[in-house]
């Protein structure tokens, strides 16, 4: 299959590397024939986010601070005056303070609670909200979201809250934004080796715990997850809202660790 996505437009947000979920997910959805524009945050992460663009048939980058509503007014303005609409968003884009990523959830500052809900959640209803008066036939809006949410994990403390709140955010949305035909989910990858997850205490041994324990004995691959995205995007998914798509080799449905690892 090369098509699932032809004709169909998008923005990708958080793209920061090539092992980053976001460029996984903007993989596939390209190779099923989507046009993407792509989202970074500074020249550092600009140049670095260029070449994958190229790579994938894209010349079209905005410089976005999600906690700046001109930047974000002014990347969705670009967005409509080269397309007029948009098909479809990927939203993948997370931030806590790394210090507090480590030791007890209790200890977490005003200030990084603040910042991190803001970021980690309140950037997803921002900008669907702005993204939505740019799908006047439909669209689909994804984000991204961890287990930490609702069972608690090692060192992922504040995030975990703002994944709670994030996952919240998307059964209101996609009840908000149903009746225009805009569906709204989050995929939920295990642990992945990426830039924000290596930013968590104990991230090598949460990784090879999962990996060890899973029903299939392996954590998520960036191809999955992509694959996962392009059936949210596409128009298979096109009764599939409020759901949070969990992409984990199944390890959230265990209760304790394999016999063999006890």
């Amino acid at each position: 299959m090369a098509d699932l996505m032809t004709g169909k437009r998008g923005l990708v947000m958080g793209v920061a590397n090539d092992r980053s979920i976001a460029w996984g997910i903007a993989s596939a959805l390209a190779a099923e024939g989507a046009e993407l524009a792509f989202s970074y945050q500074g020249e550092a992460f600009g140049k670095r986010v260029e070449p994958l663009a190229a790579s994938v048939g894209s010349d079209f980058l905005v410089d976005v601070d999600v906690m700046d509503d001109a930047s974000l007014d002014a990347a969705f303005a670009a967005l409509k005056d080269r397309w007029g609409s948009i098909d479809f968003l990927v939203h993948a884009i997370a931030y806590s303070d790394k210090n507090e990523l480590t030791g007890r959830f209790i200890n977490t500052s005003r200030e990084n609670f603040r910042n991190s809900l803001t970021i980690s959640c309140y950037s997803f209803i921002d900008v669907a909200r702005r993204a939505s008066e740019l799908m006047p036939d439909g669209g689909s809006l994804i984000t991204l979201t961890y287990q930490g949410s609702n069972r608690v994990t090692p060192f992922y403390n504040v995030m975990g809250v703002a994944k709670a709140a994030l996952e919240s955010s998307v059964r209101y949305l996609a009840n908000d934004l149903g009746p225009q035909q805009i569906r709204v989910n989050a995929i939920s990858p295990g642990p992945m080796k990426t830039l924000a997850g290596a930013a968590i205490g104990g991230a090598r041994k949460t990784f090879k715990t999962t990996e060890a324990n899973a029903p299939l004995r392996a954590n998520a691959t960036l191809e999955a997850i992509g694959g996962t995205a392009v059936y949210l995007a596409s128009d298979y998914g096109a009764c599939t809202t409020g759901e949070i798509v969990t992409v984990d080799g199944g390890y959230h449905v265990l209760g304790m660790m394999q016999p063999e690892n006890m």
